[in-house]
Formats: C-alpha cells, structure tokens, sequence
C-alpha cells in the first residue's frame, strides 16, 4: 500500500490560528498508563497547575501508551480524562494530535475532555509566522516496515473493523501490538528510527514553513537546517516522566521549562 507523503497530508484542511500576544504549551509522548503512576500523576498535577496558567495546551501524540477507543472506562485513563475536562472547563482551551499509540480518537473522547482533536500534520500561525506541528513518525521514513503499518492502521476502514470488536478483544490486540513494537524497537537500529533528514526537508517545504515542532523520537533538541537557502529551526519535544517537560511559545520567545514549574513569563 502506497504510503501517503508529507505534501498529500498537508493539503488536507488544518489550520489554526494564533495571537502572538498570549502563551502556549506543546508537550507530547507522556505515554500514560497504569504502569506509570508518577508519570500520570505529575501530568494530573500539570493540569492543575502549570497548565492554567497558559492560554492554549498542544498535546503533539502519544498522550496515552494506548487508545483502545472512546468507550474505553480504564481507571487511569478515565482519570487522565476527568483531569483533561476539569482543565478545559477551566477555560484553557486543549489540542490533542493522535500519536502511533493512541490513534483511535473520536467524537466522544472530544465530548468526554472539551479537547479539541488535531490532524497530523497541520499548519499553525503564531502571530505572522507559520509553524508546523505534527507527531514525528511520519518523517521516519527510513524504518518501511513501521510506515507500512501506520499506513493500514491509520486506514478509515481499519479503524471501523478494529472499532466494531468487543473491547476485551481490542485490549487484546492492543497487548500484542506493545508487545510487536518494543521487539521491533530492540531489533532496528537508533538512526533509522530518527527522523529522515530528506523526509524534514521536504516536510519543510512542502508546509512553507521555517519551524517545527514535533515529538516521537524521544530526543528532545533544537535542530537547525537549511532549506533551498533559508534557515529552519525543528524542535523536538521530550518524552514525559515523572516530573515533564513543555516547550513554551509566547511573545517573550521560545524556551523549554520542566512542566511543574512553568510559569507565565511576567512570573519569572
């Protein structure tokens, strides 16, 4: 099946718009799960916390280590849930992107959080510039087989079979596909499960844009390119652990803070 490139992803309709004027948090990769109570505790204490005191929350994929659909009432899921509608209902508006663990979204987990879901990628306006965001897996093209299966299981179709199955059996698949790709990880080397730098260039161009955001690769930095001449900049969010990390985009610049302890700039 022929994977789907970065130009054909960014003609779909996406665009958010931004007042430069105000403060945003991107974070992605937190990977909640009952495995993890540090790691969801300090996301609930971010929400509680750092969180309200920015304007807008970008959770970029991979907020949970799994999805297996909106009607999914797991104890630490529905935690995370109740915490994300508590946030929204604060006033903060929230952004969520499916990642490659938690692609099974829909309508009712929007209702069930006041999240807004995102498309993987879009195009975002911060002020006058235009900055891509996405999850990351999609610039790994060096690792076929893992695009090959992004490519089936983000499939309309596979999602309405995999949908229509009794939850145990989802959960189910759900086990096996952890289990296929941590094996697969420990088998394929480090540089092929990186972002491609031809796959960043061209995701560059084919946007417009001259910044990037995204996570996945759990190898937080700045990177810097040149593209037909300009510079660009790409940051890469950080995995989540048990104390976590955001990158902040306001007026006063951009800078990572430690998730806890962000604060609006005029607290610094």
């Amino acid at each position: 099946m022929r994977r789907e490139s970065y130009h054909a992803a960014l003609l779909r309709p996406g665009s958010l718009a931004y007042n430069a004027a105000v403060r945003y948090l991107f974070i992605s990769d937190l990977h909640l799960d009952a495995s993890a109570p540090a790691a969801v505790a300090a996301f609930i204490d971010f929400t509680r916390g750092a969180a309200r005191t920015a304007d807008a929350l970008y959770i970029l994929g991979d907020l949970f280590e799994v999805w297996i659909g909106d009607d999914d009432a797991d104890p630490t899921r529905d935690r995370v849930c109740a915490a994300l509608r508590e946030l929204t209902a604060a006033g903060i508006a929230v952004f969520v992107m499916q990642g490659n663990r938690d692609f099974l979204y829909g309508d009712r987990f929007e209702a069930r959080t006041g999240c807004n879901l995102l498309p993987d990628p879009v195009v975002a306006h911060l002020g006058s510039e235009r900055v891509l965001l996405t999850h990351g897996d999609l610039l790994c093209t060096g690792d076929t087989a893992y695009q090959e299966l992004r490519t089936t299981v983000r499939d309309p179709r596979f999602r309405e079979r995999v949908l229509a199955l009794p939850l145990e059996a989802r959960q189910w698949i759900a086990e096996t596909a952890r289990s296929g790709s941590k094996a697969h990880t420990r088998t394929t080397t480090a540089n092929i499960m990186d972002v491609t730098p031809a796959a960043v260039e061209a995701a560059f161009r084919a946007s417009g844009c001259l910044r990037m955001i995204h996570g996945h690769t759990h190898r937080p930095a700045t990177h810097l390119h040149t593209v037909d001449s300009a510079k660009a900049e790409r940051w890469v969010l950080a995995a989540w652990d048990a104390e976590g990390s955001a990158l902040e985009v306001s007026e006063h610049g951009w800078r990572t803070v430690p998730a806890n302890r962000a604060v609006a700039p005029s607290e610094t």
